[in-house]
């Protein structure tokens, strides 16, 4: 799935393309993308609609307009935003697609088919995507070490588990809590109400640290999102301990190991994070 990385590199790429274009018409192959209203709704409502801005929530993207309405797109495990030319081959699985007044097309592919669309009015309450349910970015202003201890300080669940609640911390997902947990040296499977006060100030800076360093690594051209079909802008040769297990350390040499945990996968160092 996506984090919070992706999307906002998805964003990035997207947002600067699509502004001030009117959405001509909607194509749906497959209405159940969108979640909330029906498809057939949904078109009504959006066409001749301009586009404003975009926006990041967590691993949400929101489609601005200028009427003060919102789309708002979870891209789930393996859906895809790609703007391109009217006449550019069409992605297999491509479920929606926008075509905008400079006569290019949004479109979004899923093979799985678990992303979803929803349209919301000016000050209509959603009640409908979750993203009101979203805890704090981890880029806001008092992002804090006060802020982590005051959810998760008391907790027994580990805190690999407890970095993976979108309702305290929006965005962090497998990938990027393990990235995290390593540049902070802590033990993923570590209790969270055992960290000490250093430790917390150490997570409270390697998160922000660990996901601003990787959205740009993740700097990608138009050009070369297009290219890439959306596909090959992601840090993989990046990332220090996800997807290394075996691997040495990048700090000490030693072998990397994995675990299970809340029947997520983790890698981390056993001399590195020696809990």
């Amino acid at each position: 799935m996506p984090e919070l990385p992706e999307v906002e590199t998805i964003k990035r790429v997207i947002e600067p393309q699509i502004q001030g274009l009117m959405i001509k018409n909607i194509i749906v192959n497959r209405p159940e993308v969108i979640a909330y209203p029906h498809a057939g709704e949904f078109c009504k409502q959006l066409v001749g609609q301009t586009i404003s801005s975009m926006a990041r929530r967590g691993k949400f993207l929101l489609i601005l307009l200028d009427s003060g309405d919102r789309v708002i797109i979870h891209l789930r495990m393996t859906g895809c935003l790609l703007l391109t030319p009217a006449d550019y081959p069409e992605e297999k699985h491509t479920h929606l697609v926008f075509r905008l007044s400079n006569e290019k097309e949004l479109r979004f592919s899923d093979t799985r088919r678990f992303g979803r669309f929803w349209l919301l009015h000016k000050d209509e309450a959603d009640i409908y995507s979750g993203v009101e349910k979203l805890g704090k970015e981890p880029f806001d202003p008092d992002f804090s070490a006060e802020y982590l201890i005051s959810h998760f300080g008391k907790r027994k669940k580990t805190i690999k588990e407890c970095l993976l609640e979108q309702n305290a911390i929006a965005g962090i997902g497998n990938i990027y809590s393990d990235e995290i947990l390593f540049a902070a040296r802590i033990y993923p499977a570590q209790p969270a109400n055992t960290l000490t006060q250093k430790e917390w100030e150490q997570l409270a800076v390697s998160i922000p640290q660990q996901l601003s360093q990787f959205i740009e690594k993740n700097r990608i051209t138009p050009e070369e999102y297009l290219e890439t079909k959306g596909q090959d802008y992601r840090n993989t040769p990046y990332l220090q301990v996800y997807g290394h297990e075996g691997e040495p350390c990048p700090n000490c040499g030693t072998v990397l190991c994995r675990m299970v945990i809340g029947g997520r996968s983790s890698i981390f160092c056993p001399n590195c994070q020696n809990g």
